[in-house]
């Protein structure tokens, strides 16, 4: 990389973070591009009581973009000057841009959810099962609507998965009705399950997954869950949470650059990395 005291820095705040691969797949698109020398990515540990000293050294320290990931998307948005219409419909933000001083929140969630499952199928009136209510959960039922799906939100914390279906006018569900899960065309994970130390475990049971489903779990440590491992097995088609984080950050990418993200570069990094 050629950096200077000129390079823009953009960040990936989390708790974890130090298992992110964005400032891998990043960096790998701005060599690419030959902008290596106006741009690097970078990643730090922030504690969510934290978040706004984060975003005041953003100010103060000029740096150009930050990337906000579990447990911050919700947390950093009153912190902000502006939020853009869909980071506000969702509620959540993962994208922060430093425009000369004004910090200006964006989501890109949703397209890293959507435009995965539009490869493969037409969104339109599917019946979807999104387990989560989390700010990831926030950006997937967003970007689902957007799409016409029909949205049914399950969360083991009732309460958080009725409000979310209010916000959103959609429906929610009970995880203790399992059967119902084989009448989803769509199940997407948003929670944490599968990722360390939950990797031996899954958010719903297997048993009713069937070849018919598309199953998408948006976890990409390790690169292939348990949930996923499974539905394989029962014929389901799967995506990989790695498909999610390249797509989010492709759009994010474009949005710190002004440049068209080199996708096959950038998912190449990724695959590499595993």
């Amino acid at each position: 990389m050629k950096l200077s005291a000129k390079t823009k820095i953009c960040l990936i705040i989390g708790d974890p973070v130090e298992h992110s691969l964005s400032p891998a797949m990043h960096n790998a698109g701005y060599e690419a591009l030959g902008i290596d020398n106006q741009f690097v990515y970078l990643g730090a540990r922030v504690k969510v009581k934290d978040v706004g000293i984060a975003i005041q050294a953003m100010r103060k320290m000029g740096i150009h973009g930050l990337t906000c990931t579990i447990p911050h998307k919700v947390a950093v948005i009153k912190y902000l000057d502006e939020i853009d219409e869909t980071a506000k419909k969702i509620g959540a933000v993962n994208t922060v841009l430093n425009q000369k001083g004004k910090l200006i929140g964006f989501n890109t969630d949703w397209q890293g959810a959507v435009i995965p499952l539009e490869k493969i199928t037409v969104l339109s009136d599917k019946k979807v099962m999104v387990l989560g209510a989390g700010g990831a959960a926030r950006a997937v039922v967003f970007g689902l609507l957007k799409k016409r799906a029909k949205v049914k939100i399950f969360n083991r914390t009732k309460e958080k998965a009725m409000e979310l279906t209010k916000e959103f006018n959609c429906l929610s569900g009970d995880l203790n009705n399992q059967e119902e899960i084989k009448d989803f065309d769509i199940i997407v994970n948003t929670t944490s399950v599968g990722m360390k130390p939950l990797e031996k475990e899954t958010p719903i049971s297997t048993k009713f997954i069937s070849d018919k489903q598309i199953v998408f779990d948006i976890v990409y440590t390790p690169v292939e869950t348990k949930l996923l491992r499974e539905a394989k097995k029962r014929g389901a088609k799967i995506i990989h949470g790695i498909e999610m984080l390249l797509h989010q950050g492709m759009a994010q990418f474009e949005i710190y650059t002004g440049h068209k993200a080199p996708e096959k570069v950038m998912r190449r990094i990724l695959y590499e990395k595993y």
